[in-house]
């Protein structure tokens, strides 16, 4: 469990306290993908075809700088030629690794979930802007995409919102061997080949 203890992570939001520490070990050194397609308790954010032959998740953090480079230089153009053409499924699961991450999550959670992609879309593409300067940032997108200023600040104290957050980072690391972010599982097995667009449509093309 996240610690209940509320306390001021962000300036001028009192957030909750979450303690992120280094990713668990495994006791025997083994690691069980056996239920990686199984969605966590609030569901997947995916987008494309459930029916899609190759899955690809990435577990990342709305905060970290690594996860936006692969965003902005991998991603978009996978988006294109393969998620908007149908020909695989996306999913996108939480990893947060500060609390940046964490609250730039809660908010997309607490956002409809068509805003879901749309504000992390944002997140890594002004990602420099707003983690300096979070709260007050976050703020900001938040009423742009509709979000009231009320209910911004009612979302960052939302503990079952943080938790089921928590809870996929720690399934992650926990069973799933999730350390460094982004991590991604190209069809259930770990994807340990170089994140660039080419190397990721040489190994895509062949499951297709």
């Amino acid at each position: 469990m996240i610690q209940t203890s509320r306390r001021h992570l962000l300036a001028g939001a009192a957030v909750l306290g979450f303690g992120f520490a280094a990713p668990s070990a495994f006791a025997d050194g083994k690691i069980d993908l056996s239920d990686l397609a199984t969605a966590p308790k609030e569901g997947d954010m995916s987008l494309g075809p459930d029916d899609a032959k190759v899955v690809l998740i990435e577990y990342g953090s709305a905060s970290c700088p690594h996860c936006a480079e692969f965003y902005k230089d991998t991603y978009t153009k996978l988006k294109t030629d393969y998620i908007d053409t149908n020909k695989i499924k996306f999913i996108f699961r939480e990893f947060p690794h500060n609390d940046q991450g964490m609250a730039a999550f809660m908010l997309a959670r607490c956002s409809p979930k068509e805003k879901y992609f749309p504000l992390l879309d944002i997140f890594y593409t002004t990602q420099e802007k707003w983690v300096p300067d979070a709260f007050n940032q976050l703020k900001a997108i938040a009423q742009q995409t509709g979000m009231s200023a009320e209910d911004f600040d009612k979302c960052l104290k939302n503990n079952d919102v943080a938790q089921g957050i928590w809870d996929v980072r720690q399934k992650a690391s926990d069973s799933y061997g999730v350390q460094g972010i982004p991590t991604l599982f190209l069809n259930g097995k770990l994807y340990e080949g170089e994140r660039t667009y080419d190397a990721m449509k040489k190994a895509i093309d062949p499951l297709l």
